[in-house]
């Protein structure tokens, strides 16, 4: 035979042995997946049958040893199991799990002292060995021994002499245990001995710890942390983090101050909380902090920002008090010009400018003024882009309380397109998209409210969500779109602060359309109306009637909540708390449940406003 013919053969041959391999593999995955059918039909010896036809090769051990091990430990064939992991053991001596397996499997049969020497018997061989612990750690909590869990990371961490070895994984096991003062210690060492640890520490109390016990808890174990270790500043920081997700701001300010003394901190400590608090609208706390500041540090670099920050505070405060006393406006424009005059017309004061025309034109109707001093502003900060764009925006405002919605478009556009793509040209869009909706051209503004659905700003992307809803949820069936173009020039007249104008168009709407699908939001808006009059009596009749004839809707969370403020402002406070607590219960995902939660809190006398 020539040698050519040879090699045909031998390569014909190579290929059949291939495809019989191929052929093989093929069957054994067929055959290993019918056995995991018969495992999750619970026909178990079924299942045994076929996983033990490949318990010889090693290849096949990682394919079948979880369902195999169960299958057994299901049909109480403890010798085979036994068999089948000392076997284990023994090829794979360097890796715990098989060994600890077989512990679970002498538990199973009540072989205690067994277990314990052998369990024994791995804390001490592994003990030493790092890679190996955490197979062995692992093994422990799979097979339900979660003391001995414990015992191999205290025995691990001696040998290695760091006292926070093994920390996160001690943690989480404590959690299972509901051992949470243990966990709480593993956490705070670990921020102890190295302050990078903050955020990670952070998330996971903030994870593990969730009813008001456990915040107790944490709370109770920092503050005696704190009395222990006064100069340890990981722990002062922690009890403020904790304080501030409450939103327990008094107990917060009263830290920061103390921390400032401790730390020398220049200030800078109480000037975030005061931003903190700021940003979550709880003016009365800013305004503490930024008072602090401005006392213990009048040549301090933050004395500026403080100082612009607590005239805005106040501000937000004679905003949100229902009616607006137009004396307190006329007095927070005076501190904005003594500011100015004090300080200079400079970047970091240009924003009292702005803050100023707006007072003027929205809540003292001096529209000429206000026009005049965004002018002024404008030209003064020219180079300064972000300002300028803002600064439009609020003079498109005003342009639009004037009635020329012509000339405020042609602001927002201006403003959108200076600082394209950030948070001021999103706003800028919005403005463009409300003004389309007060003129009833809802195709343009629901085109313009998709975009900005994917603005970066949350803030933004859920107003243009909750608009476009608004729209949609309530031109589809009214196919002349008549209602919702009456109702949408109420909002326009609402904005421009013509409240009698806009209640009497709001009752019109009610009578001519009585069934309509905008009912509700009409009820929301006059509740609106009565609070800015100052009427809370009648605010509550059309809150009540949103949370008691609509509860579906989407102003029924928003309802229930402002009634409760409501109630806390009329000083009824065994009906607030009510309230506060049935807010908890009936809406759980609502935006309101921290602030309800808070304010529940308080009246219950937990801390002080």
């Amino acid at each position: 035979m020539k040698r050519s013919q040879i090699k045909k053969i031998q390569s014909l041959l190579y290929v059949i042995i291939l495809l019989s391999f191929g052929s093989l593999q093929t069957i054994q995955a067929q055959s290993i997946k019918l056995a995991e059918e018969y495992f999750l039909q619970g026909e178990y010896e079924k299942a045994k049958d076929i996983y033990q036809q490949y318990t010889n090769k090693k290849e096949n051990i990682k394919k079948i040893y979880d369902k195999y091990l169960l299958t057994l430990i299901n049909l109480k064939d403890f010798d085979t199991a036994e068999k089948f992991l000392e076997k284990l053991v023994k090829q794979e001596q360097d890796n715990p799990k098989y060994a600890v397996a077989l512990g679970y499997v002498h538990r199973l049969q009540g072989k205690d002292k067994v277990v314990e020497k052998e369990y024994k018997g791995i804390v001490n061989k592994y003990k030493k060995i790092t890679p190996k612990v955490l197979i062995a750690f692992d093994a422990f909590v799979k097979y339900e021994a979660v003391d001995w869990a414990e015992k191999l990371l205290l025995e691990a961490r001696r040998e290695e002499g760091e006292k926070t070895a093994y920390a996160p994984y001690l943690a989480e096991l404590y959690l299972r245990k509901n051992e949470k003062e243990k966990m709480i210690g593993e956490y705070l060492n670990m921020v102890l001995v190295d302050y990078d640890h903050m955020g990670y520490v952070q998330g996971a109390l903030q994870d593990a710890l969730q009813g008001e016990e456990d915040l107790k808890l944490l709370e109770s174990t920092l503050i005696q942390k704190v009395q222990e270790s006064p100069n340890e500043k990981a722990y002062g920081d922690l009890i403020m983090w904790l304080y501030i997700q409450e939103k327990n701001f008094y107990k917060a300010y009263i830290q920061a101050k103390a921390m400032d003394k401790r730390f020398k901190l220049n200030g800078f400590k109480v000037l975030e909380l005061g931003f903190i608090c700021y940003e979550n609208e709880d003016y009365k706390s800013a305004s503490r902090c930024f008072e602090y500041v401005i006392q213990q540090y009048p040549q301090g670099s933050n004395f500026v920002t403080a100082r612009i920050y607590l005239i805005k505070s106040k501000e937000e405060v004679i905003k949100n008090t229902f009616p607006i006393d137009q004396q307190q406006v006329r007095v927070i424009i005076g501190q904005y010009k003594v500011l100015l005059s004090q300080l200079g017309k400079s970047v970091k004061t240009l924003e009292a400018m702005n803050n100023m025309g707006i007072l003027y034109a929205f809540y003292l109707n001096e529209k000429d003024s206000a026009l005049a001093v965004l002018n002024e502003a404008i030209d003064l900060g020219k180079y300064n882009t972000r300002f300028v764009a803002t600064s439009k925006i609020s003079l498109g405002d005003v342009y639009l309380l004037k009635g020329e919605p012509w000339e405020a478009t042609l602001l927002y556009s201006q403003a959108e397109k200076m600082v394209k793509d950030s948070p001021t040209a999103h706003e800028a869009k919005l403005k463009n998209a409300k003004l389309h909706y007060y003129k009833g051209d809802f195709e343009l503004a629901l085109a313009q409210l998709d975009i900005l659905k994917m603005a970066t700003s949350r803030e933004i992307a859920n107003d243009a969500m909750d608009l476009a809803l608004l729209i949609q949820d309530n031109i589809g069936l009214d196919s002349t779109g008549a209602a919702m173009r009456a109702y949408a020039n109420t909002e326009l007249l609402l904005f421009q602060n013509r409240n009698e104008e806009a209640m009497q168009q709001l009752n019109d709407i009610l009578k001519e359309y009585p069934q309509h699908s905008i009912t509700d939001e009409i009820y929301w808006l006059k509740g609106q109306i009565y609070v800015k009059q100052g009427d809370l009596t009648k605010a509550l009749e059309m809150l009540e009637k949103i949370i008691n004839d609509f509860n579906y809707d989407i102003y029924s969370d928003d309802a229930h909540f402002l009634a409760a403020s409501l109630y806390e402002r009329l000083d009824e406070k065994d009906k607030a708390m009510e309230m506060y607590r049935e807010h908890l219960q009936k809406y759980p995902g609502s935006i309101f449940i921290a602030e309800a939660r808070k304010r529940f809190r308080r009246l219950r006398g937990d801390f002080p406003n």
